[in-house]
């Protein structure tokens, strides 16, 4: 999930790494019917807020692997999601990678029983690479901020290729990340359980902002959504590790669902959006002209034959999406004393001026 920090660092777990090594290595001795040396237990530097990261290397009959562990946060720790379906992960990972090519991780092992180390969680290889990152914001000075405009624009390319292989999977094929009732849109479910999201997450305390923005999409919702497609859900280059400016593995599918193809589009534009306008706010240049809507709607139309359509409505939807979770985000700051809480709950979506602006506008009619 996309995230920029403040002044100092930010808490997100709980857990005492040390105490889930063994038992970690007990459970994977298990799995492989082989004695496991682990390694000591990492987390990633930066980037993400959402599940838990562990690191470790697992060594059985004379091999290393290299692997990533993803469990679901403790209610302690203040979740960012009210529930972290770590199968539907797991499954969709598995099926964009066979089906389409998607070089997602390869899935290794689920555990749906808490028992071995306190919670559910899966297991998947690791890869190696360098992630544009969110701490501080690739747009404040990164590699990829230095790299020629012809690598970025490679980068860029072939992360949309990637977006449109996802979205090349057959709904049917992806039964699991059905969630709704006969008869209702993918669009309107996805916003009415954004809705329901929203209401958990702010409920005690509503942000005036983010409902005028739910307010704005029900008075510019789109004739036609489209076709639906299987969804990231959090489709950003930040969840993405590269190799010579080349995606290798695509991260993070615990926002996967099933929705019109622009919704991940709108995320993928906005999320540069944001933290380009975080830069331009310290009077930085940023990277103005990289994942610029035309472009990414241009390169989605030839990888994909598909044409995007209504994108202010879904970056609307993105910003509003982005400003829910980001404000839950602050809500764990200020429950671990990090920082207090505001006197205007609009403070609490760092980008609420994007919002303010997008809120008068009027989208073109397709």
């Amino acid at each position: 999930m996309a995230t920029v920090d403040g002044p100092g660092e930010m808490r997100t777990s709980t857990r005492d790494l040390r105490k889930l090594r063994e038992p970690l290595r007990v459970w994977l001795t298990g799995k492989v019917r082989a004695e496991v040396e682990l390694s000591d237990l990492g987390t990633p530097e930066a980037n993400g807020l959402s599940s838990e990261t562990l690191l470790f290397d697992a060594t059985w009959a004379g091999r290393t692997t290299a692997c990533v562990a993803r469990l679901a946060p403790s209610a302690e720790a203040v979740p960012v999601f009210p529930a972290y379906d770590l199968g539907k992960q797991f499954e969709i990972m598995r099926a964009v990678r066979d089906l389409a090519g998607v070089p997602a991780p390869r899935p290794l092992w689920f555990e749906p029983d808490p028992d071995p180390i306190g919670t559910p969680f899966f297991v998947m290889e690791r890869e190696s690479g360098e992630v544009p990152p969110d701490v501080m914001p690739y747009t404040f000075g990164s590699w990829l901020m230095d790299a020629c405009a012809a690598d970025r624009r490679r980068l860029q390319d072939q992360t949309v290729e990637v977006l449109a292989k996802v979205h090349s999977v057959p709904v049917s094929a992806v039964p699991f990340l059905a969630n709704g009732y006969p008869g209702e849109s993918a669009l309107r479910r996805h916003v009415n359980e954004q809705r329901a999201y929203y209401t958990w997450a702010h409920g005690a305390m509503p942000i005036p902002i983010l409902e005028q923005a739910f307010d704005w999409l029900d008075a510019h919702w789109p004739a036609d959504p489209g076709p639906d497609a299987p969804s990231w859900g959090d489709a950003r280059i930040g969840n993405v590790i590269y190799r010579d400016f080349t995606p290798v593995a695509v991260l993070d599918w615990e926002m996967a669902g099933i929705a019109p193809r622009e919704v991940d589009l709108g995320w993928m534009i906005f999320l540069h959006r944001f933290f380009q306008d975080l830069t331009e706010l310290m009077e930085l240049p940023g990277m103005p002209d990289f994942m610029t809507p035309a472009d990414v709607c241009a390169a989605y139309a030839d990888f994909s034959g598909h044409q995007p359509r209504d994108m202010p409505f879904y970056e609307m939807y993105a910003a509003l999406r982005h400003g829910i979770v980001m404000a839950r985000v602050w809500h764990r700051r200020i429950h671990f004393g990090e920082q207090p809480m505001p006197e205007d709950p609009n403070d609490l979506v760092m980008h609420r001026a994007t919002i303010e602006t997008l809120l008068t506008t009027t989208p073109p009619t397709n």
